[in-house]
């Protein structure tokens, strides 16, 4: 069979990642826990970002095996990084550019077509969230050059069901997982991680994994908390994550008079950590995709209490391993969680959310990604064409 495009030699397969930053998001906590379970002995790793100050998960990148690009862009019209990816894509010789944010993924798809087609990558692209939560300009040329792609991931069915109709049905969903083992194993840090936050066994610690943006509702959690509060439960909140919304979501909580009730911590580099010293999950959110805390939550045994947004209820059944309700809805999450406040109904959850965390191990999407990228790049013999759910079996 004569195959068009770039001639292959032996070796490993050169793999370039694409995303705005590596900051702790979790579309990048993906890419090291991807990298952290690779074949790299068929797969040679590259990651290229464009925020020169979200370079949080580097380090560990590196560590996992994977060069790192800066591209340094940092400001939405400086376009110089375009001539840096071409450069990198070519002298390289990446087999695969593999795309992981919108806006992003719209201009480099332009930028791959302009190399010779002998020397081109193919491109894949994950889409992380619901196309409704991007802003208009992000969307409409993300639609418009989507169509470029050698193959597009979704991570969950509520994300390939909110793409346009055009394209829709060539997007395979894959549920991207966790590391489940390795988090399983860290439950026994639970005592120690308490210990350091200062919480006793009499308090009900309320986790939340979430960046400080609008789409995460902060507001709805505060209230809830203020509630609970109110209702005299035992609750202390331990909040992680950074973003825009700092200073007024810290005024709000000082508005609210929660004091310690509700800590922001801010960025933590072990996520996990945090988990360990956690009763219960929680996300208030207004939309997601499907959300790698609440994977992670899942693999620690933390039963949830969620709105019931994006990919959440495909995970989480209500009454099973948590309690999902409606979003904005600071009452319905403060009655989810003083629910949970009671230690027999959370354990029988939490045995049930530690069940379901054996569907999100992260090895089928590693498994089925490479395979994907081996016969994208000719190396290896093609997949079977994946059904257009591919999970975990």
């Amino acid at each position: 069979m004569h195959h068009h495009g770039r001639v292959r030699s032996g070796g490993r397969t050169k793999v370039l990642w694409l995303t705005k930053g590596l900051g702790p998001g979790g579309a990048e906590r993906l890419l090291l826990s991807f990298a952290q379970n690779a074949d790299h002995s068929r797969f040679e790793l590259h990651a290229a970002y464009l925020l020169p100050w979200k370079d949080h998960l580097v380090a560990d990148l590196d560590a996992a095996g994977v060069t790192t690009h800066c591209l340094d862009s940092s400001r939405p019209w400086d376009v110089r990084w375009w001539w840096r990816l071409r450069h990198i894509a070519a002298t390289r010789e990446m087999d695969v550019v593999h795309l992981h944010s919108p806006l992003v993924a719209a201009q480099a798809r332009l930028v791959v077509r302009t190399l010779p087609r002998r020397r081109r990558p193919k491109v894949v692209t994950t889409e992380h969230n619901v196309w409704t939560s991007h802003q208009g300009a992000t969307r409409f040329l993300n639609e418009r050059t989507i169509g470029l792609d050698d193959h597009v991931f979704a991570v969950s069915e509520q994300v390939r069901d909110s793409m346009s109709p055009r394209i829709r049905d060539r997007v395979e969903v894959l549920i991207h997982g966790v590391d489940v083992d390795a988090i399983a194993a860290r439950r026994s840090e639970r005592e120690a991680a308490r210990a350091a936050h200062g919480v006793t066994d009499d308090d009900l610690v309320v986790v939340t994994v979430a960046n400080l943006r609008a789409n995460k509702d902060y507001p709805n959690l505060l209230q809830a908390a203020r509630r609970l509060v109110d209702d005299g439960v035992p609750v202390t909140f331990l909040a992680v994550g950074q973003g825009p919304l700092e200073q007024e979501l810290t005024a709000m909580k000082e508005g609210l008079g929660l004091g310690g009730r509700f800590r922001f911590l801010g960025y933590q580099a072990d996520p996990i950590g945090i988990l360990a010293a956690g009763d219960v999950f929680c996300l208030s959110s207004q939309y997601e995709g499907l959300p790698i805390a609440l994977l992670e939550a899942l693999a620690m045994g933390l039963p949830v209490a969620s709105t019931a947004v994006g990919g959440v209820p495909t995970a989480i059944t209500d009454g099973v391993e948590g309690r999902l309700v409606p979003s904005g809805d600071p009452a319905g999450l403060a009655a989810a969680l003083a629910e949970l406040a009671d230690p027999e109904v959370r354990r029988r959850l939490a045995d049930a959310a530690a069940s379901r965390s054996a569907d999100f191990s992260i090895m089928h999407a590693v498994e089925r990604q490479q395979r994907v990228y081996g016969a994208l790049s000719e190396r290896e013999p093609a997949p079977r064409r994946a059904s257009k759910r591919s999970a975990p079996e």
